[in-house]
């Protein structure tokens, strides 16, 4: 589909952590409890320093993850802290949009790592005084790929008439780990995996308002065939585990450079117009492989980095943290958003800063 003659704009961008932040250094050490088995040889524990993370939120204390939890107990946890989140997040976008909370047309609330029904979207609507005839768009499953996929949606509601959309993406990824469970992705994922959420404020470009952050001029997906496996949730009593079995970094390597050129190719973007590349960092050999497979100079994906060593990895919500980075750093002209998720899939938004 080409872009539309006047672009959806994003009028606000919020992001935000639950209250509990831990040093990689005690995860590190609360790992030794959590996997015996693996800590007792200790190179298995340089994961959480080569993933070079300094801190992240947890959606509760370091020490209430020693304990055992049953999926009930965690996804009681998950609506607690899901629900504050995106509630005053929700109200700081709106406020920076300049939108009245009655005016929003259309909700999208973006999730993968707990349930709820009703979905969040409706406890939204209650919490901020949305309009009750918002159009309400849940999307959950896509993991990383979310965040691209939940702003790609809410531009086009904004171009299928739907003027004012709040769009906010929440995960809390911590509750996921499941105690006693000493298999790799389990252990991986207790390294990189945090809590976060962001939410965002899409627009017709002749809504009044702030002047815009960016216009969105289009979005390019891919489902990898026969690729269900390489990462995603096995529903067990515990809760979610989470399951990596496949090498993303090679992955990436082999075809984001003819994807992104095919992304670019159907809005009529050429490859060298681009200034700006907003990556999901899924890991820091993520990072390396898009590097790698794009050409890109050192220090392209320092926005990426920046958010991962800070923050870890949020699942859908880390990219649209990336982007935040992204502006404070100035970043200008015209840029593409990708993040990979479970599918295999990939997404790809084409922004002008």
């Amino acid at each position: 589909m080409s872009s539309a003659v006047s672009p959806p704009v994003l009028r606000a961008l919020v992001t935000g952590t639950p209250p509990y932040r831990v040093a990689q250094t005690e995860i590190r050490e609360a790992a030794r409890t959590l996997f015996p088995r693996m800590a007792a040889r200790p190179h298995l524990l340089d994961v959480f320093s080569n993933a070079q993370i300094d801190s992240r939120a947890l959606a509760r204390p370091l020490p209430w993850f020693l304990e055992p939890h049953g999926f009930g107990e965690k996804n009681a946890v998950f609506l607690e802290e899901a629900r504050a989140l995106i509630t005053r997040l929700g109200r700081e976008a709106l406020a920076q949009a300049q939108v009245r909370p009655a005016d929003i047309d259309a909700v999208i609330v973006v999730n993968t790592s707990g349930l709820s029904t009703p979905s969040l979207d409706a406890w939204l609507i209650e919490s901020l005084g949305l309009s009750r005839h918002a159009a309400r768009l849940p999307v959950w499953g896509l993991g990383c790929a979310g965040g691209a996929a939940g702003l790609a949606r809410a531009a086009d509601l904004v171009r299928a008439g739907f003027r004012r959309v709040l769009y906010v993406a929440a995960e809390l990824c911590s509750l996921t780990l499941v105690k006693g469970d000493e298999s790799k992705s389990n252990f991986v994922g207790t390294a990189l995996f945090a809590d976060g959420g962001a939410a965002l404020v899409v627009t017709a470009p002749d809504v009044p308002g702030p002047p815009p952050l960016l216009s969105i001029h289009g979005a390019y997906s891919t489902l990898i065939e026969n690729s269900e496996d390489i990462m995603g949730w096995d529903v067990v009593d515990d809760g979610l585990k989470v399951r990596f079995s496949r090498d993303i970094p090679t992955l990436v390597r082999g075809m984001m450079r003819e994807n992104v050129a095919e992304a670019l190719a159907a809005h009529g973007w050429p490859r060298e117009g681009v200034d700006t590349f907003v990556v999901h960092p899924g890991g820091v050999k993520v990072l390396a492989a898009y590097e790698e497979a794009l050409g890109l100079a050192p220090g392209t994906l320092d926005s990426s980095r920046k958010v991962l060593r800070e923050h870890g990895n949020m699942s859908s919500a880390t990219v649209l943290f990336v982007l935040e980075e992204a502006l404070k750093a100035g970043a200008q002209g015209r840029a593409i958003l990708s993040a990979m998720g479970p599918g295999f899939s990939a997404e790809h938004v084409l922004m002008e800063l």
